[in-house]
């Protein structure tokens, strides 16, 4: 006899989804499935629209992850109208994106993955949440949080006009600069922000490290997979946010691929399911070969702990400490516990941080010289960033006036999909055993899916690009008289 136990709709993420666990006749898991249930049309929505408005419309995808998409697709317009961006406008871009890395960094940290830490993953879900944190961390590391990350998004609206959902991406420039006087509160803010993730680390390491029971679920078998891993390198092999080139290394360490960004279709496809609206990715030199990892796998990671296993540091000096300490602890790099997602995030909190204080310094950021506009219409541009939960790919084509004819969004929650599914069926496996479920147990297997930070809404894509519409006819009583499906 086969249990089916399903836990919907899964918590403390963006958008919407559930996971089924089936259990065998013994009570251990035999399989597990992660389903995103909801599908969004965002590539269909933008057909028809000038392109200059794509940085705008994308920003609205969700409220989680704006600024990526509003970063992508402004860089998207740089290529199809080949033109390169002032110095002054890169630096209020990369001021922006940067304050973006912090506020949405720390939302995750202390609002959706520390209350299994602070508060634990078998408590009361009463209390296993942001008020837990508050009553076990203290008012004052709360109140902390939010102020600076109200600071960072003034940053945001400053430059962006709205911080939820960001404007000014044009292409060559930016909409709008940085004064002298705003330079002061700005670099204020960088340097507490610097403070304050340095504090974020420390606590990481006093409630997970030196807490044994947090450790081992860390270090836990059923949190580890052996996976490729792809992120954004600058030319020193550093961690980069804004551009570079991208690498892929396996899951020993060595490169397997380098390349540019706009060649993306020549090393990434896409992979579609039955049983779920998020599109999987996979290495396409390696062909699909299946949920599995390890050897033979095909599959890879993105996001922060990818991140730092593809570079060689991090981009500023505090933060390369942290990411040395870390591997020393885990054993070395590449790093394969899911887990360490978490660590891995606050390191690149504080190299936003330090980002923003170089920024916040240099001369060039109040200049007026925010916009090259030396436009050439080419009709076809690619647009690459690392959004917080990994890499984003804004690819649009035109025609000759400008209108959009095709957008392919290739966003970091596919990029991690197909993992995910293999987390928690491994998490499951690990500490699901029936037939006596308890919710701790449950908790434990979305503490698998969680680490990733995934974003729903921005990864429901689906071939042929229509949901499945099934309309149910029923009398007074509640008898299914008909049934009419689309497909």
């Amino acid at each position: 006899m086969v249990t089916k136990i399903t836990v919907n709709p899964i918590t403390r993420l963006e958008g919407h989804g559930k996971i089924d666990i089936f259990l065998d006749d013994k009570g251990n898991v035999a399989d597990a499935f992660w389903q995103v249930v909801e599908l969004r049309g965002f590539e269909r929505f933008c057909i028809g629209r000038p392109v200059e408005e794509m940085p705008r419309i994308v920003a609205n995808v969700c409220g989680v992850c704006p600024t990526p998409h509003n970063m992508a697709a402004t860089k998207a317009l740089d290529k199809i109208y080949s033109v390169e961006p002032t110095p002054a406008a890169k630096l209020v871009r990369q001021l922006h994106y940067n304050a973006f890395y912090v506020e949405d960094h720390l939302v995750h940290f202390f609002f959706l993955s520390a209350p299994d830490f602070i508060v634990g993953p078998n408590s009361d879900p009463a209390v296993r949440n942001i008020l837990g944190v508050l009553k076990n961390a203290g008012a004052d590391i709360v109140n902390q949080v939010i102020d600076i990350r109200k600071r960072n998004r003034d940053i945001i609206r400053l430059v962006g006009s709205k911080a939820p959902h960001p404007e000014g991406g044009l292409p060559g420039g930016v909409s709008r600069g940085v004064t002298e006087e705003e330079r002061k509160w700005i670099k204020k803010t960088a340097v507490d922000t610097v403070e304050f993730s340095k504090f974020a680390i420390q606590l990481f390491k006093d409630v997970v490290l030196k807490n044994k029971s947090n450790l081992d679920l860390v270090l836990n078998d059923a949190y580890k997979l052996d996976t490729y891993y792809m992120g954004m390198v600058d030319d020193k092999n550093r961690v980069s946010f804004y551009d570079g080139t991208l690498r892929v290394v396996d899951s020993k360490g060595k490169e397997f691929a380098r390349f540019d960004p706009c060649d993306y279709l020549d090393h990434i496809a896409e992979w579609v399911e039955p049983w779920t609206y998020v599109r999987l990715t996979y290495l396409k030199k390696l062909g699909w070969n299946g949920l599995k990892d390890g050897p033979g796998t095909s599959l890879y990671r993105v996001g922060p702990l990818a991140r730092l296993n593809v570079a060689d540091g991090m981009a500023t000096p505090l933060a390369h400490k942290e990411y040395e300490a870390m591997f020393d602890i885990l054993g070395g790099k590449p790093a394969s516990h899911t887990l360490a997602y978490h660590w891995a995030r606050l390191i690149e909190t504080l190299q936003a941080a330090e980002t923003l204080v170089q920024i916040a310094n240099d001369p060039q950021l109040t200049s007026k010289d925010i916009r090259n506009m030396n436009l050439k219409l080419k009709k076809e541009g690619v647009g690459a960033i690392e959004a917080a939960r990994g890499t984003l790919f804004h690819h649009y084509k035109t025609d000759d006036r400008g209108i959009m004819t095709e957008a392919n969004l290739l966003v970091a929650t596919q990029h991690n999909a197909a993992p995910i599914c293999l987390s928690v069926k491994k998490a499951a496996q690990g500490f699901v055993k029936g037939p006596d479920i308890k919710e701790g147990m449950l908790n434990m297997v979305e503490m698998a899916f969680r680490a990733y930070d995934p974003c729903l809404s921005c990864a429901t894509h689906s071939l042929p690009g229509q949901m499945q519409l099934t309309v149910n006819i029923r009398n007074p009583r509640g008898e299914l008289l008909n049934s009419v499906s689309r497909f």
